[in-house]
């Protein structure tokens, strides 16, 4: 038992030495970093308003300034204001030869600095730039690495408010490029130049998800610009996004169809339900153009005319037309009152009239057989009837009538004779006609602007 204690005594200091020598390494390992740091930006020693050298340490040449990004996530695309807000992270790569250092047998890998006006840093600004803000909880979300070789990486952690020009003429059916440009303000390319990172320069986070559009595909590019002060270095990324229609059709297409539809209802209305169908043209009138100033109202005032624009014209047309259609048939149904009140009071007049031929005609006769009486003398009629006579006339008239091959009855007619009034008709043409002309609308405007979204779909 005795030599037991001894064992785990002994086992118990040695442990303790060796986590001493090890504190005393890190304390001497963190003193030599600093150490270092004093050795290449100690005062007087680098001076961080110089900008690095060229390739190999050439003076003439100009620094060459590596970029790649992580899209961490797009907030919002806005329509109206034609702006998107994206947050990333934003690398800058760059050898200045003035920082190389000893890593101590490959110990120090890098050396890590949260002050970036202790170095040289890249005048890089963002060209269609309207808002931006650096993260600084808990702390400032920067780092910038210095490597034994004197290649540095400075690392931020941004958030910005972009322009991006739209074209809204296929909305909501569209797609749109969005653009994120990265430009020197003061060093021109004889003096610095960007360059994207060899091997995925962009990279976006997997689980992206946007409201109303998505995210297709993206493409690097450079966008170097001349002015009058010289040519400046720039690079841009297109992001091409597209979207959503399911929102839209949703929210506005089948809304606006029952809108129509309901408004078709007053042709089935009996003629006479001038409240009721007044009050359902007006209704569906009133609230489709609810409806399309409501759209209006998200969207900027643009001079061309949108897809959108189209769909809501032609349903406000239609709503429109069912309201005039009953005017239609209100004063078609007010005309044939009054003719048929005028033809009552015809028909009036002519039994009245034929009442009284009949009364004289009956003293003529009364007369006739008087005046027969007195003188007994009897007219023969011929058997024989003259070609002038108007019975033979009226004969041939019939037969000629049937001589003649009978026409064809046509269907329509036919069918509108079943109902005999104007306004009935214009009810019953109406219930075919709109729908069917909505319905060659919806095959025109569906088959046009699709065909439109994927041939103007270049990137």
């Amino acid at each position: 038992m005795g030599s037991g204690h001894y064992i785990w005594a002994i086992f118990f200091f040695a442990s303790l030495c060796s986590a001493s020598l090890a504190n005393n390494a890190k304390i001497n390992f963190r003193e030599k970093e600093k150490k270092v740091l004093d050795q290449i930006l100690g005062a007087g020693k680098y001076d961080a308003r110089i900008r690095p050298s060229g390739i190999n340490g050439t003076e003439n040449a100009p620094t060459l300034v590596y970029v790649n990004m992580f899209l961490r996530s797009i907030s919002k695309i806005d329509d109206y204001k034609m702006e998107y807000s994206v947050q990333l992270t934003f690398r800058e790569q760059w050898t200045d030869e003035r920082l190389k250092f000893d890593d101590i047998q490959g110990r120090l890998k890098y050396l890590t600095l949260t002050e970036a006006n202790r170095v040289w840093m890249p005048d890089l600004f963002f060209s269609n730039e309207k808002e931006g803000h650096f993260h600084n909880i808990i702390m400032p979300n920067v780092y910038i690495r210095i490597f034994p070789n004197g290649s540095v990486l400075y690392s931020i952690r941004i958030s910005l408010t972009l322009a991006c020009p739209m074209n809204l003429k296929l909305y909501p059916l569209d797609r749109q490029i969005c653009s994120l440009r990265m430009a020197s303000y003061g060093w021109t390319t004889n003096d610095l130049v960007f360059l994207w990172k060899e091997g995925d320069p962009v990279q976006v986070v997997k689980n992206l998800h946007l409201p109303r559009f998505t995210l297709e595909k993206f493409l690097t590019d450079y966008c170097n610009s001349k002015t009058n002060t010289g040519e400046y270095s720039c690079l841009k990324v297109d992001l091409l996004f597209k979207r959503e229609f399911s929102y839209y059709l949703i929210q506005i297409y089948i809304p606006c169809c029952m809108l129509v539809i309901v408004s078709w209802v007053s042709f089935w209305l009996d003629q006479g339900a001038v409240p009721a169908r007044v009050s359902l043209g007006v209704t569906t009138l009133l609230t489709m153009a609810t409806q399309t100033s409501g759209i209006n109202a998200s969207l900027p005032p643009v001079s061309y005319t949108k897809a959108i624009d189209v769909w809501t014209g032609v349903c406000l047309t239609f709503v429109f037309g069912a309201l005039l259609e009953f005017a239609l048939v209100n004063y078609a149904s007010r005309s044939g009152l009054n003719k048929a009140n005028r033809a009552a009071d015809i028909h009036k007049e002519n039994l009245k009239k034929k009442r009284r031929d009949l009364e004289q005609a009956s003293l003529d006769a009364a007369s006739d057989l008087l005046d027969t009486d007195s003188n007994a003398t009897f007219a023969m009629k011929p058997l024989v009837r003259h070609p002038g006579d108007p019975m033979a006339l009226e004969k041939l008239r019939q037969c000629e009538v049937h001589m003649q091959p009978p026409k064809r009855p046509n269907c329509c007619k036919t069918w509108l004779s079943k109902f005999p009034t104007r306004s009935k008709r214009i009810d019953v043409i109406s219930r075919i006609t709109f729908p069917l002309v909505f319905a060659l609308f919806n095959l025109v405007y569906w088959s046009t602007y699709l065909f439109r979204e994927e041939e103007d779909e270049t990137f």
